[in-house]
């Protein structure tokens, strides 16, 4: 069983995550997943606030799976953690069933495929330090635009499901058509013109909307697959 939903800020955010709220959790075991679509929070100072939030999710009965977002540290994530085979795909192990889907990988779980690309821009960089709280590598590498379009390709440009943080152009411009493009919005663009999918779920711009029939940003909710 595959749950989704959107960013979890580590501390803020992550309580929608407690019993209360998801009680669905109480009858999952480690072989069903909750997805978050980007924002984690949980890979940033390595504080004990957050070492305590990651062995709170890590002894949920579920696994917990993530894109990252603009709001992580990327050198923490991509320097710190081991690279492992997870279902189809690479994955930082970040913890015992806490794992960070690399970005253009595409995985099988629960017998669907799913295609993950973490990152976004920030909008918030005049109040945010280089390398201390805000890092370039929120943007892809050709690299990982490139293993993206090999791995779409390998698959023959079909998914059941796309995992990202933020959206195509066309689609963010659904929401507001103030939002600017950048390099990962026109890849996303690119993408939705070749891929065949049935949903694409995001995160990100902090709202719970069904665009169309295809396209589901999520925050607060918590949306069973």
């Amino acid at each position: 069983m595959i749950f989704i939903t959107g960013d979890t800020h580590i501390p803020t955010d992550v309580q929608k995550l407690n019993s209360k709220r998801f009680p669905e959790q109480k009858e999952l075991t480690e072989r069903d997943y909750l997805i978050i679509c980007g924002d984690f929070g949980g890979v940033f100072d390595n504080s004990n606030e957050e070492k305590y939030w990651l062995k709170w999710l890590s002894e949920k009965n579920f696994t917990t799976l993530f894109v990252d977002g603009n709001h992580e540290n990327h050198k923490m994530l991509n320097e710190d953690f081991p690279v492992v085979d997870f279902c189809g795909g690479k994955a930082h192990k970040i913890r015992d069933k806490i794992y960070h889907l690399m970005r253009g990988e595409v995985f099988v779980i629960d017998g669907r495929k799913i295609f993950a690309f973490g990152g976004a821009a920030s909008h918030d960089i005049g109040w945010r330090t280089e390398n201390v709280n805000w890092w370039r590598a929120e943007l892809p590498t050709e690299e990982e635009m490139n293993t993206a379009i090999k791995n779409l390709s390998d698959n023959g440009w079909r998914v059941d499901t796309v995992i990202s943080h933020c959206a195509s152009n066309s689609v963010q411009h659904l929401i507001s058509p103030e939002f600017r493009s950048d390099i990962l919005t026109d890849f996303f663009e690119s993408i939705e013109e070749r891929l065949c999918y049935d949903k694409w779920f995001f995160g990100h711009y902090h709202i719970d909307r069904e665009l169309d029939e295809r396209h589901t940003a999520l925050f607060e909710r918590i949306f069973k697959l």
